[in-house]
């Protein structure tokens, strides 16, 4: 589980202070899809980073399954990030010259995963995620977007991460392809007993979450 409590963040400018992330708390279940709605500048992308531990709070706590991430040390932060973090962005952010199944087991390389079991742990998460066994073995120019983020869906949850953050994973998408990848977020967590956070300025895709929040001014509420 999740749990976020009185996160805070200032950015101070030649114009002022930017309080980009105000006194934040909210808690997430395992297995369980929360969304992020806000617009650009509401703080949202400030609050992510932080959650993926590329950015530290002025005060506040995060926690996942009681451990306690807010205060880690630079290599403490890199370790966790490696093996309990996984990210789905908006750009897929594949390495292109590596192949599907290829860019899935370098994740699992990273988190230290068996050697021995690299390669077929990164063919049943592909599998997982609906990805032809065909297309495995191509590199990502050769996969259309949609097929582009279930690799990139798959190497996210690949190491059995604990927090899964997306970051707008449907904006480079058809809206018939983004709600396929946003259903397969929101089964893959159920399966992975994962936490997953999508952060995202679409209401449609907020809808299909199973919870919904909403950032203006760096403040979170949660939306009924």
């Amino acid at each position: 589980m999740l749990k976020v409590t009185s996160l805070s963040k200032t950015f101070r400018t030649d114009a002022g202070d930017v309080h980009a992330v105000q006194d934040v708390s909210f808690t997430a279940n395992d297995g369980e899809m929360v969304a992020i709605v806000g617009a650009s500048g509401s703080g949202k992308s400030t609050l992510l980073s932080m959650l993926g531990l590329l950015d530290s709070p002025d005060s506040g706590s995060i926690s996942v399954n009681d451990t306690e991430l807010a205060y880690l040390d630079a290599r403490g932060r890199s370790d966790y990030r490696a093996r309990k973090v996984g990210f789905v962005f908006q750009q897929f952010n594949l390495v292109p010259n590596l192949t599907a199944i290829d860019n899935v087991k370098l994740a699992l390389e990273f988190a230290q995963w068996p050697k021995n079991e690299r390669h077929a742990r990164a063919e049943r998460m592909l599998a997982m995620v609906g990805l032809d066994t065909q297309k495995i073995s191509r590199r990502p120019s050769r996969l259309s977007g949609g097929e582009q983020q279930r690799v990139a869906v798959a190497r996210a949850f690949a190491a059995q991460a604990g927090l899964i953050l997306a970051d707008e994973p449907t904006g480079n998408l058809d809206s018939e392809t983004g709600k396929r990848i946003v259903e397969l977020l929101r089964t893959t967590a159920t399966q992975e007993k994962a936490t997953v956070l999508v952060v995202t300025h679409d209401q449609a895709v907020a809808d299909q979450a199973d919870r919904r929040l909403r950032i203006v001014d760096g403040k979170l509420t949660e939306i009924a």
